[in-house]
């Protein structure tokens, strides 16, 4: 392992039974590194569980639960080290699994960030949900993965065992440069949860940066530790941090005609919801959209500050046509059915 420091970083929320569970195998297979919890002002008594069995974690504590980008912010904010991780509290690390990552980030300065392959803890030869073999966007915005469109999830049968450039890493289990991290200040606290990884890792490429897959390291996740998928509240959040974060990241060709279109097919998705009875999802929608108006202009501020910055508009690992179509109307629900032809 190289001799840089590394911090695996578990940001944690009441969340004693997950740090129990998975605690001793990161502890155990995480080589050097700095294992650390950062508490967003737990009401469990998850930080005197982890004082008393496991003395050698560092904790964190942080004052408010701020959600995923203020926790990790504040928290990162007293952690030293050249590497971060961030490590979801719910995830299990396997042997080995930091090496190949940090090998990676060490043969090539440019890479900034990857992540391993996420395993399904639940079901163990299936892809999960968040980052898969390695995140991707259309050129809408949607985020989508290797191993997982929307909700079709594909087996880990070593189709995607190559290591690559991506768009997005998964905050899940995110290896970053620490002096990257804190350049670009980090995660965006408006985003709250969900997708601020994908906006952190898009502001990074626009500086020309490279964001990898590393196929040799995985993990499994449990997920849904915090809002579960059929959450009205995380529909909420990525319905309007997805307009978040394509409004600040955007390059400026065609850019508001495509924020219209997107706005448009976020409103058939709000009507396929109340077709089918999902009333909370459709509520949802709509508040996510007065939301994102609400907040425009300081959007709009945040995206020309970043435009005075960008070294190059990220095209790499940005696929051409829209994925809500692709998947919806002509049935490709594999990573493996999209034209590889048609990506940046």
């Amino acid at each position: 392992m190289p001799d840089k420091k590394t911090a695996v970083v578990i940001l944690n929320w009441n969340g004693k039974d997950f740090l129990s569970r998975f605690l001793p195998g990161i502890i155990a297979y995480s080589g050097t590194a700095e294992i650390v919890v950062a508490d967003n002002a737990s009401d469990d008594d998850s930080v005197d569980m982890v004082q008393t069995h496991f003395p050698g974690v560092t904790i964190v504590q942080n004052d408010v639960n701020g959600g995923f980008a203020k926790g990790y912010n504040d928290a990162l904010k007293k952690v030293t080290a050249d590497y971060y991780v961030l490590l979801n509290s719910d995830v299990e690390v396997t042997e080995g699994w930091l090496k190949p990552m940090l090998d990676m980030m060490e043969k090539d300065e440019n890479i900034v960030a990857c992540q391993p392959k996420i395993l399904d803890y639940k079901n163990r030869s299936r892809f999960e949900y968040a980052g898969a073999a390695g995140g991707f966007i259309d050129k809408f915005g949607y985020p989508f993965c290797r191993g997982r469109i929307f909700h079709s999830f594909e087996n880990d049968e070593h189709q995607y065992d190559d290591s690559r450039e991506i768009f997005w890493a998964t905050g899940a289990c995110l290896l970053i440069r620490s002096k990257a991290y804190h350049e670009q200040r980090g995660l965006d606290e408006d985003f709250f949860a969900h997708m601020e990884e994908i906006d952190l890792c898009w502001r990074l490429k626009n500086q020309g940066y490279k964001v990898m897959y590393c196929a040799e390291s995985s993990v499994y996740h449990l997920g849904g530790g915090t809002l579960s998928r059929l959450s009205p509240r995380k529909t909420y959040l990525n319905f309007r941090n997805n307009l978040i974060l394509l409004c600040k990241n955007h390059a400026p060709g065609f850019f508001f005609l495509k924020l219209l279109l997107r706005m448009n097919l976020d409103g058939v998705a709000g009507i396929k919801f109340l077709l089918s009875g999902d009333i909370a999802h459709f509520f949802a929608v709509l508040k996510a959209h007065f939301s994102f108006y609400v907040t425009l202009p300081r959007t709009l501020k945040k995206r020309r500050a970043l435009s005075k910055q960008t070294k190059v508009f990220a095209t790499t690992a940005v696929y051409k046509k829209c994925i809500v179509f692709e998947y919806f109307l002509r049935g490709k629900e594999k990573f493996s059915s999209l034209d590889e032809r048609l990506f940046y």
